[in-house]
């Protein structure tokens, strides 16, 4: 049901939204609406079903701890 509302509100957000950027020629700009309502839905209906999404910072956590490390060992 709650991938159903989701769908339902994308839809209503299109039929908004992108009327005007293709009366404009707004090419690019629709692109990019696009791929953030995609990426965004996608997260949503993720959620929604309860798949785990992994967070970023931890990413970030991994690719910087060693190098935060040796600085730490270096100014020690």
């Amino acid at each position: 049901m709650a991938v159903a509302g989701i769908l339902l509100i994308v839809v209503v957000i299109i039929a908004i939204d992108v009327p005007p950027l293709l009366r404009k020629k707004f090419k690019k700009e629709l692109w990019i609406f696009s791929i953030f309502l995609l990426f965004g839905t996608a997260l949503s209906i993720a959620q929604a079903l309860n798949i785990k999404i992994p967070n970023p910072i931890d990413w970030i956590t991994a690719i910087y701890k060693p190098l935060s490390d040796m600085l730490e060992k270096l100014l020690k």
